[in-house]
């Protein structure tokens, strides 16, 4: 029997990021979702209940589903029906993807919503995501299907990482809590500063792509900075909001 607090780890690390999001004004409303695998092969995974804010997310009321588990959303208790749609799909086609995060964060969705939405190589967050960034371009309203889940899991198939998805969001995945987190956390930090460049009405001043090519794997071989990132967050929630590792 499987109870609130098994896979403990996992649980804290989750819902610290939601807090923390919370914090950054990266969420929206009661939507939006994280999730995180906790079975090898990816199926089995941890999502935040259906109406939950961010804010108040706490590690053992996350929700435990199989993907596939073909009744999941005929239960009480089930998870709001994109978040099934899209992370259960993507949970079973890329197991690597431990975590999945997709939010509709201010500066990430306004870069989505620009004809030319290139993360360009303007600054060091920005070189981050050189060359790596997919870009869905087939909105067609909301995840409320299994055939768009498994279209957003076709585009991440490669090793790619974040999907900007136009007219939409963003969605990143990471092997870990702390990867992903602190991968969402970068791009939005890169989208604010190409959209404050766009805002002056001055030309960019792009880098070479020899320069953006060695600096993105300077981010790469920057060792745990995720991890260190992630658990200066938990130390503060330890102090401010203890609550979320309930």
């Amino acid at each position: 029997m499987i109870g609130p607090m098994d896979h403990a780890a996992e649980r804290i690390d989750l819902a610290a990021a939601f807090r923390w999001l919370a914090r950054l004004d990266m969420h929206e409303s009661v939507a939006n979702h994280l999730s995180v695998a906790v079975s090898a092969d990816g199926k089995q995974f941890l999502i935040n209940p259906r109406g939950r804010h961010f804010g108040r997310v706490c590690a053992s009321e996350l929700l435990l589903l199989d993907a596939r588990d073909s009744a999941t959303l005929e239960r009480p208790e089930s998870p709001d029906r994109t978040a099934w749609y899209l992370h259960a799909h993507l949970h079973a086609a890329l197991p690597r993807a431990r975590c999945v995060m997709h939010v509709h964060s201010r500066y990430a969705t306004a870069l989505a919503c620009l004809q030319d939405c290139t993360m360009y190589p303007v600054d060091m967050n920005t070189m981050r995501f050189f060359n790596r960034v997919a870009v869905d371009k087939e909105f067609a309203g909301m995840a409320l299907s299994h055939d768009e889940g498994i279209r957003v899991a076709r585009l991440l198939v490669g090793g790619t990482t974040v999907l900007l998805m136009v007219n939409h969001g963003v969605l990143v995945t990471g092997m870990s809590v702390a990867a992903a987190f602190d991968e969402l956390y970068y791009f939005e930090r890169a989208a604010r500063t190409l959209l404050t460049c766009y805002g002056t009405g001055k030309p960019l001043r792009i880098v070479s792509d020899s320069v953006a090519a060695q600096t993105q794997r300077q981010w790469q071989d920057y060792g745990q900075l995720a991890v260190d990132h992630l658990d200066s967050i938990k130390a503060i929630l330890d102090e401010e909001e203890p609550a979320y590792r309930r």
